[in-house]
């Protein structure tokens, strides 16, 4: 029985690098291996964005239990990230040379056991060296799990799978605080670790015997040159990111540290256009919907992904809300995009990836600056209503800009996309973030000390900074052309016919 099922999941190498693969409607194993793809790889995002959100509501209460400062937990969320830097970049090339299967249940094993480790540790130092461990795993999940979808679904049918896989990573965010609430008030803070361990295992018992085991049969040995010199200047600037603003670093180590990382990362660029087989491919940059969706996806997260910092401080210190308070009018946001995922498919069919990405990103901005009118007397519906179509166009935006970034890219290439586009998602959130926070320093006199007026005119102020960058990005798909990943969205173009010569 065991041979069997291997023999269903493993795919001939062939059809596993097909640009297009299809699976045998007589066989029904294979059939049912592919409608479960979905939710396994859905399971492992839901559990990456689960345990960061429900670490922030502990924070405090690990702090204490740990008899140190809430400002040193720091260094937990900041391992944790860059240690994802650290690792994204090799998991395409793991995922080629060691196939999808055994990686992604590798990450799942690898992740579940740091979150054991994370829940025993009883001082910070240990708590920090098990969140690498932690990271190690997660690094490899989100683009190894991305990875195994595009190969997994004909382009045909991938808007609509990666919408579903989209999901959880939505419903972790909203349900994160309230599970962590809950743990901390009736039980001890090492459960929120422990709840990834049963997730976990049931994970890997599905990924081992269902997940089809892509793989390259080509693969080239590791360029560990590049992936030291990649490696080490995005955690260094993810570093930068995380310490923006603490007080034991001057401007001017800051800004050594900065030249230092962008220097390795020029390194990299150096090193790379010199070998035949570098860790990224940064030549599919020269494809047009790549760079669109990649590039024009990171200047708009940079916008969006302020957001979450700004709102909480807007509602709590601003509005005098409650953290309660403050965390329900998240919900709609998360309940919208949630629901918008099922049409998204329909909406990219009907006005393809440029028209939907034009038409969406100037919603976003606008709804963005729609919050810089938020005060004391903005009634709550009209709050819900604004998180709701919040929560719809960065729905829309994520569906359309993670297909996007596959359409025009070869099998071959499809482990190099992934891990590029996944690279540049973590960094685009770790600026994003930075970023807000650099504006709330700047517009808001002292955070601590500041009345709810003068807090509530400096968030609208950097509102207004985000929301015109989100506008300003829509510039990027305006290079897209009407038939732009016509193969992933099913688009039918209008494009006008050419007159025949006389």
């Amino acid at each position: 029985m065991i041979r069997r099922t291997e023999a269903l999941a493993d795919i001939d190498d062939n059809a596993a690098m097909s640009a297009d693969p299809t699976p045998d409607v007589d066989n029904p194993a294979a059939v049912f291996a592919k409608r479960l793809l979905p939710w396994l790889v859905a399971v492992a995002f839901f559990m990456q964005a689960l345990d960061t959100t429900i670490l922030n509501t502990a924070i405090p209460a690990i702090a204490q239990a740990l008899d140190i400062a809430p400002l040193s937990m720091k260094a937990v969320m900041a391992s944790y990230t860059l240690s994802l830097a650290v690792f994204i970049p090799v998991s395409g090339w793991m995922a080629d040379r060691f196939g999808t299967r055994r990686v992604f249940a590798a990450a799942i094993g690898v992740f579940t056991l740091g979150s054991l480790l994370c829940g025993f540790a009883r001082n910070i130092h240990w708590l920090v060296a098990f969140r690498v461990v932690q990271g190690a795993g997660g690094a490899m999940m989100l683009p190894v799990g991305r990875l195994t979808m595009v190969r997994g679904f004909a382009k045909s049918e991938l808007v609509r799978a990666m919408s579903f896989v989209a999901i959880p990573g939505l419903v972790g965010p909203m349900l994160g605080p309230v599970a962590g609430g809950l743990i901390i008030r009736y039980f001890h803070w090492s459960m929120i670790f422990f709840l990834n361990v049963p997730i976990g295992l049931i994970g890997l018992y599905l990924v081992q015997r269902h997940l089809p085991d892509f793989r390259n049969p080509k693969v080239h040995r590791l360029d560990f040159t590049g992936f030291v010199l990649f490696g080490a200047g995005i955690a260094l600037l993810s570093y930068v990111l995380e310490v923006f603003g603490e007080h034991f670093l001057s401007a001017r180590e800051i800004a050594a540290l900065l030249a230092l990382s962008l220097a390795l990362l020029a390194g990299y660029r150096f090193h790379s256009v010199r070998m035949k087989f570098p860790l990224l491919r940064l030549a599919l940059f020269r494809t047009r919907t790549f760079l669109a969706a990649v590039g024009g996806g990171f200047v708009t997260r940079l916008g969006v992904g302020g957001i979450p910092f700004l709102l909480p401080l807007l509602y709590q210190v601003g509005l005098g809300m409650t953290p309660v308070q403050s965390g329900l009018l998240m919900i709609p946001q998360a309940i919208a995009a949630m629901s918008l995922k099922p049409f998204a498919p329909r909406l990219l069919t009907r006005l393809g990836y440029r028209g939907v990405l034009i038409a969406n990103t100037l919603g976003l901005g606008v709804v963005i600056l729609a919050f810089a009118t938020v005060g004391v007397a903005t009634p709550i519906w009209l709050i819900v209503l604004q998180a709701f179509c919040f929560g719809m166009c960065t729905s829309m935006q994520y569906t359309s800009m993670n297909t996007l970034a596959y359409a025009d890219v070869s099998a071959e290439d499809s482990s190099g996309a992934s891990t590029i586009s996944s690279t540049a998602q973590q960094l685009s959130i770790s600026f994003g973030v930075a970023f807000a926070s650099l504006l709330a320093a700047l517009f808001v006199p002292d955070r601590f000390t500041s009345s709810p007026v003068q807090m509530i005119h400096g968030i609208h102020l950097a509102l207004f900074v985000l929301g015109g960058l989100t506008l300003v990005s829509t510039a990027v798909f305006t290079r897209l052309r009407a038939d732009d990943g016509a193969t992933v969205s099913q688009h039918k173009a209008d494009l006008p016919a050419m007159r025949p010569i006389e």
